[in-house]
């Protein structure tokens, strides 16, 4: 989730569609690996391997400054939302946003880290340990795994905002729980297709995993954060629990599940593992409110905050 850019499109959406503008930032992810791919594809088909090793590679990375160009174009002629607008003509502004989220509203941080751990930390298995493991285990080839990959991201561009758009209808928390219950579910599946080695099973219960089970969790991310948050501390609060989580959740995940893979007999303690972070993401959606009905202004209801601050304020700004 990318804390100002998703904030930014939720603040501006009609209440009654703030999953389905939240899932567009979103987007981000699945576009970038579908772009980043096929950069892969065209360059090292084209290219002696020797000239990919060599130059080749650095072409993605330099292209990417047109992207950085343009997200700095957008946001620069993008107005505050009205939200924002609101509290800081109110004169509610909030000098030091961290501390007074953790503050105020450390139960909240927690459920938006715990709400996170089903999908960050199965999706790089799903799409970066599944490379090595495929490779060095299996012995399959890593373009045909590839393959997997970009199909995923080309349907995550379809997936994302259909998941953002029923959380509208039904709630954040059904969605989120039924996505983390099926990456539960498929943790050994996910690894039966892979040792079967065909690829149309492969592909069909990776497109379960990623699209269906993984997009059911992070689609309604970006509106269930800033549901939970008070406007006064609401950049501060999703970004705290969200980057917690993809540091203790996504960024080890490929590191476990190799340690575990060494570590154990086969896939067996990895899909344990998976299960294990799946779960955590069932409870903490139970025991977590969904006020997605609610006036981003000022929520008043009961259990999603954990202390009121004694005084209005709000942060400086989004980005």
């Amino acid at each position: 989730m990318g804390g100002a850019a998703a904030l930014m499109a939720v603040e501006h959406a009609p209440p009654n569609r703030r999953g389905f503008y939240g899932s567009w930032p979103q987007m981000g992810v699945p576009a970038g690996m579908l772009i980043a791919n096929l950069a892969f594809f065209a360059l090292s088909g084209n290219m002696s391997d020797h000239g990919f090793q060599d130059w080749g590679w650095r072409v993605p990375f330099l292209g990417s400054a047109v992207l950085i160009v343009l997200g700095l174009v957008i946001r620069l002629r993008v107005s505050e939302s009205p939200v924002f607008r609101a509290m800081e003509k109110a004169g509610r502004i909030e000098r030091r946003p961290v501390i007074a989220v953790l503050r105020t509203q450390p139960g909240n941080v927690l459920r938006a880290a715990g709400i996170r751990f089903a999908e960050n930390s199965t999706f790089y298995i799903h799409t970066t340990f599944v490379l090595t493991y495929g490779t060095t285990v299996l012995t399959l080839e890593r373009d045909d795994l590839l393959i997997g990959v970009v199909i995923t991201a080309a349907l995550g561009l379809i997936s994302l905002p259909l998941w953002g758009r029923l959380s509208d209808r039904v709630g954040r928390r059904p969605v989120v729980l039924f996505g983390s219950a099926l990456l539960a579910a498929l943790s050994w599946p996910f690894f039966w297709a892979l040792d079967s080695g065909s690829l149309p099973i492969i592909y069909l219960v990776t497109i379960l995993c990623v699209n269906v089970g993984n997009h059911a969790v992070y689609a309604p991310q970006s509106a269930y954060f800033a549901e939970l948050f008070e406007p006064e501390v609401r950049y501060s609060g999703a970004s705290i629990g969200s980057q917690a989580a993809s540091v203790l959740a996504g960024g080890l995940s490929p590191l476990i599940a190799t340690a575990l893979l060494e570590a154990g007999d086969g896939y067996h303690l990895i899909a344990v593992y998976m299960t294990a972070m799946a779960l955590i993401t069932v409870c903490t959606a139970l025991i977590s409110p969904d006020p997605y009905r609610q006036s981003l202004k000022r929520s008043s209801t009961p259990g999603v905050h954990d202390a009121r601050p004694t005084e209005s304020t709000t942060e400086m700004s989004h980005g």
